[in-house]
């Protein structure tokens, strides 16, 4: 549901960051944030949930594949003399990289079938039976979707009964944040409330118990940072994280994790995006702010988006979309310099604030205060899979794009977080 435009929506009306504010106390200021965040739900004040977005109008005829070719129709022996329904109903219990990336060499007819993206998204539309995807762009990748899609839906089968946990100990004495998967899953980098962001080797699992945690990230004496640290994000072999201490900082992985930068915020860093071209930051001060990370880094532009906290950012070549305390979506439109869209969040089932956010073309996983991680998929309205309980509040989840295998979730207890292997 689109809201109406508030006072600051004018693309102009960028806050002057110049103006001198009193620096707060970071420490009682993450404690009071934490507080508010535990505190019971007050039901029946929760914003009204926005309508689905309508599905795209197409006609049955639309949806209809393409014949492979439009000459006089020739009598052709075997498997391509079924009509193309009965073809798609035989490639539906296939494997859709087997038929993406195999049945094109058979021959012309099968590639051209392949080929139409109408294929994919009746196979899509057929797994999920809902509105897939929430918004689809001209170029959506219904390929690639459709296989990611088929394999979340095959991985938290049966309430993910077949997964395995393991749980990296010893490493922090204090509540974990923040975690972030790197290099395919082979390193972990973990941020807490002990003020580290620690580096651990996953390849070591099983085999060398003592090698596993590498080091803490930083030269100072006891902490990476000053404050707690509540946000990590990577571009590439480069990692930045976040803190309350109203901070970021930007760590070469490449160079053994040394420290190249350093920007100085004006309030607590809770979520971050790093992209080639710009790091995006939401802080406590219901502001986003982008910055440069190839000069300096040098403060670009920053506004307040929010009547709230920001808690979790999206950015692309196209769009930032930050999420608040508020209840709210905002999709700014980097091109154009405006709000795009402002728009109420989804209900997902849990009964608690929401402190996780992970999705992707197929997959969707949320966790929560209410000590569960739930399994999503990203329909209109999302359509959960498996929840799974936690034995105290998870404040973040990890999904590994190149090795989906793997997933990390950071509950806010004195270690790290589990790792769970879906294969």
């Amino acid at each position: 549901m689109e809201l109406p435009p508030g006072p600051r929506d004018d693309p102009c009306a960028w806050d002057d960051d110049s103006e001198p504010e009193p620096e707060p106390d970071p420490d009682a200021q993450a404690e009071a944030y934490v507080a508010r965040v535990l505190s019971p739900p007050k039901f029946g004040l929760a914003p009204p949930r926005a309508p689905p977005l309508p599905a795209p109008a197409v006609s049955l005829g639309a949806l209809e594949p393409r014949a492979a070719s439009k000459g006089p129709a020739v009598a052709v022996p075997g498997l391509l003399s079924l009509p193309p329904e009965l073809l798609l109903e035989i490639c539906a219990y296939l494997d859709a990289r087997l038929v993406l990336h195999v049945l094109p060499r058979v021959c012309h007819a099968l590639r051209d079938l392949v080929r139409d993206h109408v294929t994919w998204r009746l196979r899509a539309q057929r797994r999920v039976r809902a509105p897939y995807p929430v918004v689809e762009e001209e170029d959506f990748d219904w390929p690639a979707a459709c296989i990611e899609l088929e394999q979340h839906l095959s991985r938290w089968a049966e309430d993910g009964r077949r997964t395995e946990y393991f749980c990296l100990a010893d490493g922090h004495f204090a509540s974990i944040d923040s975690v972030l998967l790197l290099q395919g899953g082979t390193l972990c980098l973990s941020g807490s409330r002990d003020r580290n962001v620690n580096l651990w080797d996953l390849q070591q699992l099983g085999v060398e118990p003592s090698r596993v945690l590498v080091k803490a990230l930083g030269t100072q004496k006891n902490s990476t940072h000053k404050g707690w640290v509540w946000s990590l994000a990577a571009l590439d072999h480069r990692v930045c994280s976040g803190s309350w201490d109203s901070t970021v900082k930007l760590w070469d992985m490449a160079a053994d994790g040394q420290q190249f930068g350093e920007i100085k915020a004006k309030a607590a860093v809770l979520c971050l995006s790093y992209r080639p071209d710009i790091l995006v930051t939401g802080t406590y001060d219901k502001k986003v702010t982008v910055y440069d990370p190839r000069v300096g880094p040098a403060l670009l532009k920053s506004r307040r988006l929010h009547s709230s906290a920001v808690l979790a950012l999206l950015a692309d070549d196209r769009h930032i979309i930050s999420g608040s305390e508020d209840h709210t979506l905002v999709v700014f439109d980097r091109r154009a310099n405006s709000v795009l869209q402002r728009l109420q969040s989804f209900d997902v089932g849990h009964r608690s604030q929401i402190t996780g956010i992970k999705h992707s073309l197929g997959a969707l996983y949320t966790t929560s205060t209410d000590k569960t991680i739930r399994v999503h998929v990203p329909t209109d309205p999302p359509r959960t899979i498996c929840t799974r309980s936690h034995h105290n509040v998870l404040n973040g989840v990890r999904p590994c794009p190149m090795r989906p295998a793997w997933l990390l979730r950071a509950p806010l207890t004195p270690h790290v977080p589990a790792l769970a292997d879906l294969r």
